[in-house]
């Protein structure tokens, strides 16, 4: 069962694995599950989705319950009139806080897949972070003798593909455990460390105006177990609010595990 975060007569959330599409993709040939199929089954009824999450990022994942409201949302998002609050786990330590100004081309998606044009022209893209927690580990994974990480929150202004994970390898400090912008030691390290192979990237709050009644909608999914067990075990516990953090969350302790320092 998909966790539900918040349902009306028009709209509904749910919390969104990691490791789950949102749709079927031609781009992943071989999943079987997504979370639109899943969410349809589990209420009976249909759903339209109104923006999307990376595979690997867990979240706040909004759809409409019918099309005039998923048009709506989807021009609520367009117009970058919708608040996204994300945290991530980088690699390194960067400035406190700080804006990332760098257009995006165009990444592969179904369109191209089955013929349509799409522009590939570079397309403006703003990120805001800000630090929130830094870690220094006695592993050797770089030419340094030890390895530091940081915990920090994202602020997307624009909705490129893959714009946070794209932004953060353009500075220097890619989020752990991606495979495609991330490097392969560092994640490797998380997994020896605290048996985490997720992207560590999740969508926690979400705000909007409902465009029904005009009023503020907040939604809120605080980490997965296995993301907020990181968090925990590098000491950051105190760094998130509370409705961030489960308070449930497993904690792996952040002790020398065989085979990892110095990872090749």
């Amino acid at each position: 069962m998909l966790p539900i975060l918040y349902r009306d007569e028009r709209l509904i959330a749910i919390h969104k694995p990691s490791g789950l599409l949102v749709h079927r993709t031609v781009l992943d040939k071989h999943e079987t599950r997504f979370a639109i199929q899943l969410l349809r089954d589990q209420i009976g009824q249909r759903v339209y989705p109104v923006h999307r999450l990376d595979k690997g990022t867990s979240g706040v994942l909004l759809f409409a319950l019918d099309r005039d409201m998923g048009r709506e949302m989807s021009w609520q998002f367009e117009r970058q009139q919708v608040d996204k609050r994300y945290l991530a786990v980088v690699r390194g330590w960067p400035d406190e806080q700080g804006e990332i100004e760098h257009a995006l081309t165009r990444r592969p998606d179904d369109l191209e897949w089955v013929g349509e044009k799409v522009d590939t022209a570079p397309q403006a893209a703003l990120t805001r972070f800000r630090r929130l927690a830094t870690v220094e580990l006695p592993y050797a994974v770089d030419k340094y003798p030890h390895s530091r990480y940081a915990l920090v929150e994202l602020t997307p202004e624009t909705g490129r593909r893959h714009q946070l994970r794209r932004h953060l390898k353009h500075i220097a400090h890619p989020i752990i455990g991606d495979a495609t912008y991330g490097k392969g030691r560092h994640n490797r390290l998380f997994g020896e460390l605290f048996g985490c192979q997720r992207l560590l990237l999740a969508c926690v709050e979400m705000r909007f105006a409902h465009p029904v009644s005009g009023e503020s909608v907040i939604l809120t999914a605080p980490l997965a177990d296995d993301f907020a067990g990181v968090v925990r075990a590098l000491g950051w516990g105190e760094a998130l609010p509370a409705r961030w953090l489960a308070s449930d969350a497993a904690c792996t302790p952040c002790a020398p595990a065989p085979g990892t320092a110095g990872l090749p």
